[in-house]
């Protein structure tokens, strides 16, 4: 529940907050209130501005996740995957997009603005193994470019998984990372 609250929020609600007391308390001449409203009030609505500014929302799901693709994760999974998981789907500062590093580090992003961007995710049960799969926006990296890096990828997400790379439309990419 906690990671589906944005961080920006709370500084920008809790940092308002404070800041009107302290702007009502320095109207009726409390000055401790005020300055406990103006010092920490107005830092932590810059803070949540800031915050705000570097926000990069959760990746949402393609469909609903069944019950037993559920029970699949939690016996097949591995610590990749779940963690691949959990990063995509809660809000990250300070990034430019969802697993920028490494999209360069496989060679799928040669600049910024060719980076393939994630789109959505879905888990599914393929052949009895738990299978998470990413769906990528890539109009300017062609499917035979991902391809060719599918053996490279399937290293790069680590042992007992399994990379299948399929296309579903000009510019969508399904990468389906596959317990073994």
């Amino acid at each position: 529940m906690w990671r589906k609250i944005p961080l920006a929020l709370v500084g920008l609600t809790i940092g308002s907050i404070l800041t009107v007391i302290g702007f009502i308390a320095y109207g009726i001449g409390n000055s401790t209130l005020n300055l406990a409203g103006f010092f920490y009030g107005i830092p932590l609505l810059l803070g949540g501005l800031a915050l705000k500014a570097a926000e990069l929302k959760p990746i949402p799901f393609a469909q609903e996740t069944t019950p037993e693709v559920v029970v699949l994760r939690k016996e097949k999974a591995t610590d990749t995957q779940n963690q691949l998981r959990n990063d995509v789907t809660r809000y990250r500062y300070g990034q430019e997009a969802h697993l920028d590093e490494a999209l360069q580090r496989l060679g799928l992003s040669p600049a910024d603005d060719q980076r393939p961007i994630l789109t959505k995710i879905k888990e599914d049960n393929i052949n009895g193994n738990y299978a998470l799969i990413l769906f990528f926006d890539s109009p300017l990296i062609s499917f035979d470019i991902w391809q060719e890096k599918q053996e490279k990828i399937t290293k790069f997400f680590g042992p007992n998984i399994t990379a299948e790379v399929a296309k579903n439309n000009d510019s969508e990419i399904q990468l389906s990372l596959i317990t073994v």
